[in-house]
């Protein structure tokens, strides 16, 4: 078997590089504290397209720090019983995608809401306001201020919030929710998941954001991931405080969130992938405790995975 990382023995022992806050759990104990706090303010806007079987709207809530948050809502005109729901992300610097691309889950009777990630592809708000670099990353936005200050923190309490607002819905099973999305959408799917116990399912494929540190040392730090070597470059160019920066990237970092995960995991990996190396996204799935299963594929890499969907399909199907 092909391998860019480590042997398969090795990946399904590793348990990850980059360091946990001590305080990691009081961090996000907070966190949630201060989104359960925040009067979501929620709007839906009904979208030009329609069809003759469902709805199809922009919904708009407020995030934490005040971000007005868009998201594509799309749901059976008549449902015939209460509906389970899927949530979807994007990957990084993308958005939520078209309308028509989530028919079919309509379709089937789910309630479909994918959410535009603050600041990148879509109509989602981000308000900014940290002290130090914002030019090319979001892992790195905030990294120079104090750590309530990461832009992944409110990105990651987006989800939830999108989760809680669309589980209390009068037409959705808020015991049915699921969660899919690739890449960074694969890190938003595990992290909504943490931060909502009511997400039955999760779909991840090869996840973004985890075991940064790693990523580092094997020389990663490119692609998706290029933004860590531009923050050394500027912000500590000679590593004095290297450990320091890893330490606080530990909060944002998806296997440390891993552990709190409830729900049945289906996630995907390429164990080619030079941009998400297979050791990342082993370090998410051997932290996680609930049931699990990982569909690998020795010889992808970060790329469209041939027969994922019909997968996810069946997996969210009988949710």
């Amino acid at each position: 078997m092909p391998v860019v990382d480590m042997p398969l023995a090795e990946l399904e022992r590793y348990g990850g590089l980059n360091p946990r806050p001590g305080d990691f759990d009081a961090y996000w104990d907070r966190a949630l504290a201060e989104m359960r706090a925040t009067d979501p303010r929620v709007e839906l806007v009904p979208a030009t397209l329609q069809t003759r079987f469902a709805e199809c709207f922009h919904l708009y809530f407020t995030g934490v720090r005040g971000a007005r948050v868009h998201a594509k809502l799309v749901r059976p005109r008549e449902p015939r019983a209460k509906c389970p729901a899927l949530l979807q992300f994007h990957g990084y610097a993308a958005n939520s995608g078209d309308f028509a691309d989530k028919l079919g889950w309509a379709a089937q009777g789910f309630v479909v809401a994918a959410l535009d990630c603050r600041g990148q592809g879509g109509l989602s708000e981000d308000v900014g306001g940290v002290k130090g670099n914002t030019l090319q990353g979001h892992i790195i936005r905030g990294l120079d201020d104090e750590p309530d200050a990461l832009l992944y923190r409110h990105v990651f309490l987006d989800t939830a919030q999108l989760a809680r607002i669309v589980a209390a819905m009068p037409e959705v099973d808020g015991e049915r929710l699921g969660a899919a999305g690739a890449s960074q959408g694969g890190a938003l799917t595990l992290a909504c998941a943490a931060l909502e116990p009511r997400i039955k399912r999760a779909a991840p494929i090869y996840p973004f954001l985890s075991d940064y540190r790693r990523v580092w040392e094997m020389d990663l730090a490119k692609d998706a991931y290029h933004e860590l070597s531009l923050f050394f470059r500027r912000h500590d160019p000679t590593h004095e405080r290297i450990d320091d920066w890893f330490m606080r990237l530990g909060y944002i970092d998806v296997q440390h969130l891993a552990p709190r995960i409830e729900a049945e995991v289906m996630m995907a990996i390429g164990l080619m992938d030079p941009i998400c190396p297979p050791s990342s996204q082993f370090a998410i799935y051997n932290k996680i405790r609930s049931k699990k299963s990982r569909v690998l594929y020795p010889d992808f890499g970060h790329e469209t995975l041939p027969g994922w969907s019909d997968r996810e399909w069946d997996f969210f199907a009988s949710l």
